[in-house]
This record gives structure tokens, sequence and C-alpha cells, in this order.
């Protein structure tokens, strides 16, 4: 099936939904597409449905009653029969759908499925026993029925534990965020050091582009600042209260004052849980369960210690999240007072650059040491890459490294293929070389990794000074620069 041809890129998504979709097996099969709002689902559900000339449905918020109302209209007009539809359960319209299937497979969508569900808990079950194997209705019918939700929470549980409709799914589906090289080519930006401080604010949602800023990009790294004050700073537009709604829309966030502290102290530099609880004034267990809901919504993300794995710390995932708490929540009621976005932003660039550009930039360099980096960079396949923290116990000091890559372990100890250091806004030279260079004689004391093939990676948003450039004809170190980084979205 051809994909629309306004869609930007999604191929993956595109190519597993047709698989499934066009599946010529007998017998009706479910399928699940989860995600954040404003990733797109909808557009590529839609999108499936115009292609194959299935049948699509939106649910709303509202009672049991009014949703079998709005179902069975809009299945009147698609099947258009000689009496329309009036559906009295659940179990009706579920037949009915599977009905649809009888002559060849066909695509039927639920989107926001979880508002029927909170509506009819007892919905999940009904499609269970639809769905049964020896059923006649199941097995005369080739729907390809399609239940998707923006609840992460709730769509994180619906295949899982004792959930009715677990090892009913043959698809289950995540539509994710553009990453930093897609967004780079979905926003239009050529230049990498402006490309990165983009998705530093919106991360890789699409709709943030099209619909929220308007279509608004900024015109060169001059505009950089006057495009943040128009969009994300300015209380006209849809980004400025973003944040606040992202939290508000997922129903498992009960307390969210509770919700917003925790996530602002980690914007606070606040990673582990001792420290989050600190920050809160609570014990450490009393913030488990907020950090957990965190977690299942993908808005907080628990990174293992490569080096020390007994100490995971703290990250906020969506860049729009981070960047409301470190710059805009702290000054919320001057940023609504019209015509205050200037001053703010002025007073605020030297703490986006330390507290959202210099991490986001980290997490930028291990992405593209995973996904991004040549295959013979590394002497091997990393099956990890995080950071941690290396002790030295001779000298009683701890090194940070921001940037680890473990390989796959053969019997051995697992090979360190490479550390690294990532330094958004300095110039890089042989000292942050011989630093490398002394964490890596550490761990080879330590006898934990395999270092014979670690190679020494240098990432800097600023560039190099000769020494460092010098140091790189070794083959022992890596320099990769923004251009380097980016490379994947000029391809």
């Amino acid at each position: 099936m051809r994909k629309p041809a306004d869609m930007f890129d999604r191929d993956y998504e595109w190519s597993v939904l047709t698989r499934f979709v066009q599946d010529e097996q007998p017998g009706a099969t479910l399928g699940v597409v989860s995600g954040r709002r404003r990733q797109g689902k909808t557009f590529l559900l839609e999108g499936i449905c115009q292609a194959a000339g299935g049948f699509y449905f939106g649910a709303t918020e509202a009672a049991d009653a009014e949703s079998l109302r709005r179902i069975g209209a809009a299945l009147t007009e698609y099947v258009r029969p000689a009496s329309p539809f009036h559906f009295h359960g659940w179990a009706e319209v579920i037949d009915a759908l599977l009905g649809l299937g009888r002559e060849r497979p066909i695509p039927v969508v639920i989107d926001e499925f979880p508002y029927l569900a909170k509506a009819n808990p007892e919905l999940p079950s009904i499609i269970q026993e639809a769905l049964r194997p020896l059923r006649a209705q199941r097995t005369s019918s080739r729907t390809r029925l399609l239940l998707c939700g923006s609840a992460l929470s709730f769509m994180g549980r619906i295949l899982s534990g004792n959930a009715p409709l677990r090892g009913r799914a043959g698809m289950d589906l995540l539509v994710r965020p553009l990453d930093y090289s897609l967004a780079a080519k979905f926003w239009e930006i050529t230049d990498p050091k402006l490309a990165l401080r983009v998705h530093a604010i919106v991360g890789g949602t699409p709709a943030y582009r099209r619909e929220f800023a308007r279509g608004d990009v900024p015109a060169g790294p001059a505009d950089f600042d006057d495009w943040v004050i128009r969009t994300v700073l300015n209380p006209e537009t849809p980004l400025f209260r973003e944040p606040r709604y992202l939290l508000a829309e997922e129903p498992e966030l009960r307390d969210p004052a509770l919700y917003l502290s925790v996530l602002g102290a980690v914007a606070d530099g606040n990673a582990t849980r001792g420290g989050i609880a600190n920050y809160l004034e609570r014990k450490s267990p009393d913030i488990a369960h907020p950090i957990t809901v965190l977690g299942d919504v993908r808005l907080l993300s628990r990174d293992v210690d490569v080096f020390r794995e007994n100490r995971p710390t703290y990250r906020i995932t969506e860049p729009l999240i981070l960047f409301y708490h470190a710059i805009m929540r702290p000054v919320w009621d001057q940023l609504e007072r019209p015509g205050s976005a200037g001053r703010v932003w002025q007073a605020s660039r030297r703490r986006f650059a330390a507290n959202v550009l210099g991490p986001h930039f980290e997490q930028i360099c291990r992405e593209w040491a995973l996904h991004y980096a040549e295959p013979d960079l590394f002497d091997g396949l990393p099956a990890t890459v995080g950071h941690g923290v290396v002790h030295d116990s001779g000298t009683r000091t701890n090194h940070e490294v921001d940037v680890a890559v473990i390989g796959v372990s053969d019997r051995g100890k697992p090979p360190l293929l490479a550390i690294g250091e990532a330094k958004w806004n300095d110039v890089m030279g042989a000292g942050h070389i011989e630093r490398l260079r002394r964490i890596k004689e550490i761990l080879a004391r330590q006898g934990k990794f395999d270092v014979g093939r670690t190679k020494l990676l240098c990432f800097s948003g600023a560039g190099f000074n000769e020494k460092a450039r010098e140091a790189a004809h070794s083959g022992e170190v890596v320099l990769i620069d923004l251009p380097m980084l980016y490379a994947p979205a000029t391809r």
C-alpha cells in the first residue's frame, strides 16, 4: 500500500501496519498501537484505512451508551445497510466489526480505545471472548482489528500479566518520537548546532512543528533566540502550555502536583532516588510510586550506571518537559505576562546551556554511538551504551564517563569497546584525552571489563584543538563533532 505523500518518514511503522493489514491468513487478528499524543498515530491509522478501504472510529470521552450510538452511526455510514445499526452492547459491535472481514483482509481501527474501556471496563474481556480461537465469527473473518491509545500506562497493561487480551494480539506497535537525526530532516534544519538546540527544546514530536508552531522554523542560528521567544515562551501559542497538558492527559497521574515536583527535582539535577526524595523532603519509599508511573508513561527513564549497577539515575525523556521545568516553571508568573518572554529568556540562557543543552548533548552522543556510529568504529557490536562513574580507590576519587560502549560478552569479561567524554561548549584538547586514558587504566586494574580494544571518544559541540587532532591520528582516539553526529541527517 502506498504511504500518504505528506507523511514524513514513518517507513518502519507503515511497513509493520501494512504487513499486518494485508496478511491473507484466515481468522480475525488483533493489533495494538500505542504512543504519546502528537506523534502521528491517528495520521498513520487513517492513512492505512484509506489505502486499504478500512473502517476507522475515533472514540471520545463519553458515557458507554453514547459511544455505542456513535460507533453505530459510523458503521452505518461505512456499510450503508438497508437499516441502520442500533447496538445494545459491545459484543454486538465487535461481531459486526468481525463481519467486515468476511470477504478480504480489512483494517478496522478503534482509536483512543482507553476512553471506551474507562466507560466500560468489561470491553477487553468482550474482545477476548469475540476472538476465542474456535469461535465461528472469528474463524470466518479476516478483520484486522487495531486498538490504539495514547494513555501509555493503560496501553502498557493491555497485553501484560493477567490482562484479558494477553496472548491475543499478533502485533504490538509503539509509535515513538522522531530521533534527533530524523527531527533535523523534519524541521528542515541543515545547521547541526541549530538542529541540536531546537531538538533540545521540542524533541522529535511531529505536531510541534506543523500544528503547535504553525510551521515556524528558525531561519538560521541568529534567529534561534527570537524563535524561542515567539513560539515556546509565547503565551499565545499552544507550545507554551503543552508541558502541563502532557501530564494532565495521563489518567494514571492522579496527583499532578507530586509528579510535577518529581520532574522538577530531576530537572534541577537531582538524578538519584535519594536526591529526588531529599529535594521533596520525603522518604525514598514515598516517591517509588510516582517514579514508576512516570516511567510507565515514558516521561522518566531509569538509566543504570554501567560501572555500578546498583546506582541508577533518572532522566527526563521528553525535551519539552525538561525545558519547561528548567526554564519556564520557576518564572511562570512572569512568562504569563505578555511581553516578558524576551527578558526572561535573556536571563535564562546560561541555565539553558547548563541544565538543558549539556545533558541533552550527552544523550545525543550516546544515541549516536548505539545507532549511527559506523560499524568499523568499534571492534565489535555495541550491546549497551550508557554512562557511569568509575571510582579510583587509590586516590579516592570518582570519574564521570559520559559515554560507555560495552560489547557482547563471549564467555569472558564483557569488552569495553569505548569510553567517551561529551562537552557542548568546550574546545577539547589533550587534557580531555589524558583523563580518558587514566580512566581506562583504572578500569584495567579493576579487571571487570576487557579493555584491550577500548577506544577513546571525544564529543564536542565547540570543536577540537591541534593537540587533540594529532592524538586522533593514532587510531586510539576518535573525535566526533556536530557535523559527524548529524551525518545521518544528510544521507
